[in-house]
């Protein structure tokens, strides 16, 4: 597999190796060693999976201490625009987003460690998106910030008339009101 690094430290973008022929391809989409050897050396407890039609965004999501979660994402079927805000104070590039596109078609794995925000949108309908936690769901540690934040200035490539939010996601923070815990 090949590791790259991305402009916000802690960020990886993960590229399996893949062994395609006549029936189709395989790959290790998980591999404890090989991870920790790319310094992703965590106890993942839970994986997680959501279906989602064309437009829709989840987030922008996390979980404070002590159930705060990193996350390995991927995209089993359709495409996303997968980004993760970094909310660790004391980081250089603290209120710094990055987006990647993750498909079904490149493969890409994304590690979002603990102190970010993470959302995504789908850019196609039935789309399975897939993600590896290290540590389980408390709802009382939920924490998050409204998707459209203009302070964050994401651009998640679909117009805002066409997104299909949650009433959860929709009553999210802006992220000047934003206290991270982090």
């Amino acid at each position: 597999m090949k590791v790259t690094t991305t402009p916000i430290e802690g960020l990886l973008i993960i590229e399996p190796r893949i062994f395609p022929d006549d029936r189709g391809v395989f790959f290790e989409s998980y591999n404890k060693k090989k991870y920790a050897e790319a310094g992703i050396n965590v106890d993942f407890v839970q994986d997680n999976q959501s279906l989602s039609q064309k437009n829709a965004v989840r987030g922008l999501h996390g979980q404070a201490e002590p159930f705060a979660q990193g996350k390995l994402v991927s995209v089993i079927r359709g495409r996303v625009l997968d980004v993760a805000v970094d909310i660790r104070k004391n980081s250089p590039t603290y209120g710094q987003h990055y987006a990647i596109e993750l498909s079904a078609e490149n493969h890409l794995q994304f590690w979002i460690p603990a102190g970010f925000l993470h959302g995504f949108a789908t850019l196609e309908d039935n789309t399975i998106f897939t993600y590896k936690v290290t540590s389980f769901y408390d709802k009382a540690s939920e924490i998050g910030v409204i998707w459209n934040d203009p302070e964050l200035g994401i651009g998640w490539g679909i117009p805002e008339k066409d997104i299909l939010l949650s009433p959860k996601d929709e009553a999210l923070p802006a992220f000047k009101d934003f206290n991270s815990p982090f």
